[in-house]
């Protein structure tokens, strides 16, 4: 009977190792794609490409990070992505234990109103001319100001704060300790989980975002990675289309160098600079990230 049932158990294991094997191998292959077609010369991957590197080359990295502009645009990318989460995981941290505090003025009210912007948006037009009313149009400053509270962020870290024991900040409170103090001396250090979860959505958000680039800066200096790859793309993608219809003879000596660099390696190769930052965070936050949206979405 031990036999069996131990023959049954070894049956199951390698089907559930096949079947996860399978499904792993389903989720990693598009990145593991972009990678060796990235990584692979332009003109054997443009053929076809499937597992493994053709002619392995570097050539689309090389003329990506050619582009006029890169160095400062990646530094701004870098200053916003850190500066906007710091403070994004501030604010939002701050805030949720404030409105876990039943004796804060106008609580009720005021966390409704966050509620409600969840909700319902203004819409585009009244938003920028808020942003203009501000000031912050070309500027550093639209990249990280804005998107400092977000309401689903307050919620997590109020539902979070309000399951750790009260009286860790009544002893605290009993000492002398004010808000600030018992925020940053007691909460902080206990709400590791959900800071985690929080700097990692405030970090991809900022990584990613190119969009309040088009359209609050116009002044080229602050141009984020992003927005520069994306206006690459598109103009590597006009100018092949104008050498495949043979157009005039500037278009292409200005493509006559490129001519192996196609679209589609260049958009790889754009998802590839894109991503490895958040590859190389993500693992670290991982352990923190389940338990964080657990304990902060679900009070027991």
């Amino acid at each position: 009977m031990v036999g069996k049932d131990s023959a049954s158990r070894t049956v199951f294991n390698i089907f559930n190792y096949f079947v996860l094997g399978i499904f792993g191998l389903i989720c990693f292959y598009p990145f593991w794609y972009l990678i060796i077609y990235s990584f692979s010369k332009p003109e054997l991957a443009n053929s076809g490409i499937s597992f493994w590197f053709k002619g392995f080359s570097l050539y689309n990295f090389e003329q990506v990070l050619k582009l006029k502009g890169i160095g400062r645009s990646v530094l701004i990318s870098v200053a916003r992505t850190v500066g906007g989460t710091l403070l994004t995981v501030f604010a939002c941290s701050f805030m949720g234990y404030l409105f876990s505090k039943p004796e804060m003025p106008f609580r009720k009210f005021l966390y409704r109103m966050l509620i409600i912007t969840m909700y319902v948006g203004g819409g585009l037009i009244p938003y920028y001319l808020t942003i203009s009313a501000y000031r912050l149009t070309n500027t550093f400053w639209v990249y990280i100001i804005p998107g400092m509270v977000s309401a689903y962020n307050v919620i997590l870290v109020k539902t979070f704060v309000e399951q750790l024991p009260p009286s860790l900040e009544e002893s605290a409170v009993l000492d002398g300790a004010g808000y600030f103090t018992v925020y940053s001396r007691i909460i902080l250090p206990l709400s590791t989980p959900i800071i985690a979860t929080i700097a990692t959505f405030g970090a991809v958000g900022q990584w990613n975002s190119y969009m309040d680039n088009h359209l609050f800066v116009t002044d080229s200096r602050w141009n984020t990675l992003q927005y520069l790859l994306y206006k690459f793309l598109n103009s590597t993608q006009e100018l092949t289309t104008l050498l495949q219809k043979g157009n005039t003879a500037a278009y292409q000596q200005q493509m006559k160098e490129a001519s192996q660099l196609t679209p589609m390696g260049v958009r790889m190769t754009i998802t590839v600079i894109t991503i490895i930052p958040i590859f190389c965070v993500y693992p670290f936050m991982q352990k923190y990230f389940a338990k964080g949206i657990l304990i902060g979405a679900v009070k027991a």
